[in-house]
């Protein structure tokens, strides 16, 4: 880790304790420390003294500073600033989008994401994982605040992102953070976006030919996702399924015939751009869509288009040959689009220079070219030989880790809601092994939240301690998702596994990944947070790092359990055993029995620090709804 930026908090709170304090302000007791209900501050006194405490923190040591393989010890709090952070801070029942009249936000602030560090390293966190945080785009904007991955500019700060009262910019914030986030210990991991950018993206008027075109204007657009025949989406799926990207089928002429060249021209008209011709003729950039599989009938994505990454005029189109599945023909060096593919190249670069950044977690890694994906790690590793990435990318497989990655999302929160689906996935590691480790989590910002799952809160919180318990002893990176920790159960966004119902009950206006709003800080869900369960756990995980970290063939077993309900893990290297029984029911207690080779025997389970009696060689648990349990197994000669 690197401490560039430590005369910005310095001078951060020089610009608080003056600050008027004059009208109530309210935070959640639990970013203090203590549980339910809200406190009344002095911002500028409150905020300044968690910086005085940062201040004063002796700097942990920062582990092999050469070494980018220690994301393989991370603890990640996976934060979006302007949700996390949310707080109906006047408690008139709503989070205003406004500023409040002392000028601090009720949304997500970089300060207050600096006031919330303390709490986060109290959890057990070494690292932060943030968000995209880059100013968004406002053509067809989607709820009140806008999504993120409509980046307006990939090099700008979202201003939203500041506090007004303090008359600093979201840049300045974001380099104390990190400073901050350093001087506690941890690390820091931003989400980039290359694949994508806003519709109206600042590029659009200097670089037109980064972007695909459409014919005429957006008013009188008829433009949607192509659409295959049985035959057609047939043979590109065998050759897809076979690696065969040569000739891949294309969409109908009539489709790629609404695609134009880049325009000679771009103005922009009451916040619309609009280009022309050579010869005049008016066109406008095509928004995105969900490109695979190839006959997805979701909607386009209106806010956000696709980054034109080759130059090839037979594939002047947007579809699954030309954005992911890249056709063989767009592998020629003459085909790429050089200026674009420099200018994604200086992006880290430049975060690493200007706010001393430890990783990067790439958004829709999967769909870049894969030699622009090498030489991005490339270029940060040159700066920084300890750079962490991260993929999101389901599998943890050798090409990946080969690529230069150290980590990826996996495919477990697609898992977690159903124990036949979780022995399939860890028979399949176990078989074939793991050559990077997953995020060890049940939920993310795309997925439904384990406490969204389950009917009943109490079911939610029941199943979120086994999800959580068992994601802690595979060799992944625990992942807390922001708000998981007081069951919160509301969906961040609507992307994978949701349902029909789901997209109903949730637009754009409902979902924090678009509009103002705000965990459930102070009630908690009327539930008992899980931090303490959390710290103990990690606790417990961090005695048995190297176990837990092997991804040996053969090192997660699956015992059999007399009771379905309990689910078991058998952790081994040839050194040391764990056994993980954990409940999967949510709702109600269970009883099983598994065998040992050993006969009589008295077992230590850490959880709840409690002797349990092997004998004739069975052991006997009964667990209540949600109930994990960890032993550490005897060696046996």
């Amino acid at each position: 880790m690197q401490s560039t930026h430590l005369e910005t908090l310095f001078d951060l709170l020089q610009k608080l304790p003056s600050l008027p304090e004059d009208q109530p302000y309210y935070i959640p007791q639990l970013w203090t420390g203590n549980l339910q209900g809200s406190v009344a501050v002095q911002p500028g006194t409150y905020y300044a003294g968690i910086i005085e405490r940062i201040l004063d923190h002796p700097q942990s040591p920062s582990g092999t500073e050469n070494d980018h393989l220690w994301s393989r010890s991370a603890v990640v709090y996976n934060m979006f600033v302007r949700l996390t952070t949310a707080f109906d801070h006047d408690l008139d029942q709503t989070v205003s989008p406004e500023p409040l009249a002392c000028g601090f936000r009720e949304t997500g602030t970089l300060l207050k994401a600096i006031a919330l560090l303390p709490y986060i390293s109290s959890l057990g966190a070494n690292t932060v994982y943030l968000l995209p945080l880059t100013s968004i785009g406002k053509a067809n904007r989607k709820g009140n605040l806008g999504s993120p991955y409509a980046v307006k500019d990939p090099m700008e700060i979202d201003p939203m992102l500041d506090e007004p009262a303090l008359g600093l910019t979201s840049d300045f914030l974001l380099k104390a953070f990190v400073e901050a986030a350093h001087l506690l210990g941890m690390r820091v991991v931003f989400e980039f976006v290359f694949r994508t950018a806003a519709i109206d993206s600042r590029w659009v008027k200097s670089h037109p030919s980064w972007f695909y075109w459409l014919s005429g204007t957006a008013d009188g657009n008829r433009y949607g996702p192509p659409v295959f025949d049985t035959d057609t989406l047939n043979s590109i799926y065998e050759k897809v399924d076979k690696h065969d990207l040569c000739n891949l089928p294309a969409p109908s002429p009539e489709y790629t015939g609404m695609f134009v060249p880049a325009p000679v021209s771009v103005e922009e008209q009451s916040g619309a751009i609009e280009g022309n011709g050579e010869n005049g003729e008016p066109c406008h950039v095509a928004s995105a869509f969900s490109d695979w599989p190839p006959d997805d009938r979701q909607p386009p994505w209106t806010d956000v288009t696709y980054l034109k990454m080759h130059n090839h005029p037979s594939f002047n189109y947007i579809a699954y040959n030309t954005i992911r599945m890249y056709d063989t023909a767009l592998d020629n060096p003459e085909t790429f689009n050089r200026e674009l593919w420099d200018t994604v190249l200086s992006i880290i670069p430049r975060y690493q220079e200007t706010f001393g950044i430890d990783g990067a977690m790439m958004d829709m890694g999967h769909a870049l070219p894969g030699q622009l994906k090498r030489m991005v790690v490339e270029s940060a590793r040159k700066n920084r030989p300890d750079f962490a990435f991260w993929d999101e990318n389901f599998d943890p497989t050798p090409e990946v880790r080969d690529e230069g990655f150290d980590a990826v999302f996996g495919s477990l929160p697609f898992v977690v809601h159903d124990t036949v689906f979780i022995r399939g996935l860890l028979n399949y590691l176990n078989k074939t092994g793991i050559a990077l480790p997953f995020f060890g989590t049940g939920e993310n910002h795309n997925t439904p939240r384990v406490c969204h799952r389950w009917p009943g809160m109490e079911t939610g919180r029941n199943r979120a301690l086994f999800v959580f318990t068992l994601s802690a002893i595979l060799p992944s990176i625990p992942f807390l998702h922001s708000g998981m920790e007081i069951c919160e159960w509301h969906p961040v966004n609507l992307g994978l596994n949701f349902e029909d119902s789901d997209r109903t009950r949730f637009p754009a206006e409902k979902l924090p990944l678009f509009s103002t709003f705000s965990f459930d800080w102070q009630k908690t869900n009327n539930l008992d947070p899980l931090n303490g369960y959390i710290r103990n756990i990690l606790a417990i995980r961090s005695r048995y790092t190297e176990l837990i970290g092997c991804g040996d063939k053969g090192s997660i077993v699956l015992p059999y359990v007399t009771e379905p309900d309990l689910f078991a893990v058998l952790r081994k290297n040839g050194k040391q055993s764990l056994l993980f029984i954990g409940n999967s029911n949510g709702e109600q207690p269970k009883t099983g029995t598994i065998e040992f080779s050993f006969g009589d025997e008295t077992l230590f389970e850490l959880i709840a620090g409690e002797n349990h009696k092997v004998s004739d060689h069975k052991l006997t648990v009964s667990c209540k709804p949600g109930q994990c349990m960890l032993f550490e197994l005897p060696q046996q000669n």
